[in-house]
């Protein structure tokens, strides 16, 4: 599932690590002229030490975890993303949407080719939605299409047409998140599904060379490609799992960028004249989230709710815990999203009498006791902070570590309550992302109902115009903030460091990689 895939793909963010495995102490500092523009191979390669593992190359079928290293390297959308998540023209070079929305015709570059020289025409695109909705593909991304579009016509090489059984605003960020093309004669020619990601084919600025399981992929620069290339001739994603060694090899010279630095490292790291550290936020809720549609409990009262907000100091929590890699949120559409964003709403302050206030109202004048999952890709600590927070106002937590598989088990099928910590990462650039997934009826990680964000959410399927979906996402928002939908901990960030001669910056707001734009100075 992909959203499952979401989580996994932010879980593992800045403050990995926090307090309970602290690896300043196992780094070496001796090393750290290795850093500061000697690249770790030559000028025209670039050592980026990832901290997961890349399992599966397909990325119409892996889950975001992997896809977000290397997607955007392999392969090209019809629309894309700029640094900020802005919509921008890819290889198509414009879209005509019908009055009724359930007709996008996009117009295509004639320019584009695959890795392996095949023309890029409108039926590969054809051919890639209709791969990806295919249940025989086990595409992570199928349940974004299967049941919105209706078919796709390719009239010619240079016209698309897709048909959707109804509207749905988000489209053009769906296509441009989740619609990653691949050649349909040579995909359709391979032997199985299965057989795409040992040798997969895009038509993005890096073409595949080599995967050794468990240790490296291997990039090259495609020199056909139709737009900017990047600026290294190789791009190596070198696999090193532990905090410490990536750090290490970094500092030793062994690699020239990595990701997740853990938050009680970024100060040190930034003070090191040879590299450049960079925390940016990835569009992800680190939040409670309640089972509040069960009638009887405490957390269905709404003052219940707000009072175990109200109850928090997240900005202590995120000073001292995070070491201040982290935000505020006041709402669960995080203020790096480019629109929907109100950012006229406050975070809640902290008032722990104004919680023990609000418990009385709601009936629970002397607290109540009830279990806080904490899966095992959150560090103990965070969770039992909160708990003692919560103990202050008269809530007795018990926090329940469980590992993650197990939980994630749970929290897919709504047997994650009465309350569990969760993020919610930020593919696609639209609120109706989180909203929709986790504070709506059906949605897959939600247990909240509000009739009044059902309305909007359906407004919003009707709602192409940015403006529109803009002014949409702001009333969800307060309405969310308002009605204690669920507890707000903090923004999530993830932290690269690299070497200060290399130029690189880091998409806002989602987890995505966009490495396009490598260069040395």
């Amino acid at each position: 599932m992909h959203t499952r895939a979401l989580h996994a793909g932010s879980r593992k963010v800045a403050w990995i690590g926090l307090g309970i495995a602290l690896c300043a102490a196992l780094l070496t500092s001796t090393a750290a002229h290795a850093i500061g523009g000697k690249p770790a191979l030559d000028r025209d390669t670039v050592v980026f030490a990832v901290g997961k593992d890349i399992n599966n190359l397909d990325a119409q079928v892996a889950a975001t975890g992997d896809s977000q290293r290397y997607g955007w390297q392999l392969f090209d959308s019809l629309y894309a993303f700029d640094i900020d998540g802005n919509l921008k023209p890819s290889v198509a070079t414009g879209v005509k949407i019908a009055p009724d929305g359930l007709q996008y015709t996009f117009t295509l570059r004639s320019d584009v080719k695959f890795h392996n020289g095949a023309k890029l025409t409108a039926r590969d695109v054809k051919y890639s939605l209709e791969r990806i909705v295919a249940p025989e593909t086990k595409s992570t991304r199928r349940p974004y299409f299967a049941n919105l579009v209706d078919r796709v016509d390719a009239p010619n090489d240079t016209t698309v047409v897709f048909h959707l059984k109804r509207q749905d605003g988000a489209f053009l960020n769906k296509i441009a998140g989740y619609l990653l093309l691949v050649p349909k004669a040579y995909t359709e020619g391979l032997a199985s599904p299965e057989a795409f990601a040992r040798a997969p084919v895009g038509s993005g600025p890096y073409k595949f060379v080599e995967q050794k399981s468990g240790q490296s992929v291997t990039l090259e620069r495609s020199d056909g490609y139709w737009g900017a290339k990047p600026g290294i001739k190789r791009l190596v994603f070198k696999v090193i799992p532990e905090a410490s060694s990536r750090i290490n090899a970094l500092l030793n010279g062994e690699v020239d960028a990595i990701d997740y630095v853990p938050s009680v490292d970024v100060a040190r790291l930034k003070a090191n004249a040879g590299l450049t550290v960079k925390s940016v936020p990835v569009g992800s809720p680190l939040a409670v989230r309640l089972y509040s549609n069960v009638p009887g409990t405490p957390l269905s009262k709404r003052e219940v709710r707000l009072a175990l907000n109200y109850a928090l100091d997240t900005k202590a929590i995120i000073g001292q815990a995070l070491h201040g890699v982290g935000a505020q949120m006041s709402s669960y559409v995080s203020s790096s999203y480019p629109y929907g964003v109100d950012r006229t709403l406050k975070p809640y302050p902290y008032d722990p009498a104004q919680a023990k206030k609000l418990l009385a109202q709601g009936g629970y004048p002397n607290g109540f006791t009830t279990d806080l999952l904490c899966p095992t890709d959150n560090p103990k600590e965070l969770c039992e902070v909160i708990a003692a927070y919560w103990s202050a106002v008269g809530v007795k937590t018990n926090v329940k570590v469980i590992d993650y598989a197990a939980w994630s088990r749970l929290n897919n099928t709504h047997k994650g309550g009465p309350m569990t910590m969760m993020q919610f990462s930020n593919a696609i650039y639209d609120p109706v992302h989180p909203i929709s997934g986790a504070a709506t009826k059906d949605g897959t990680w939600s247990d909240y109902f509000n009739p009044e964000v059902e309305k909007l959410v359906a407004q919003g399927d009707a709602a192409t115009s940015r403006e529109q979906r803009d002014e949409i996402f702001k009333k969800i928002g307060r309405l969310l903030h308002d009605d204690g939908h669920a507890v707000l901990i903090t923004e999530l960030y993830y932290t690269f460091a690299q070497d200060v001669k290399l130029n690189w910056e880091p998409q806002h707001g989602s987890g995505y990689y966009n490495l396009r734009s490598l260069s040395w100075k």
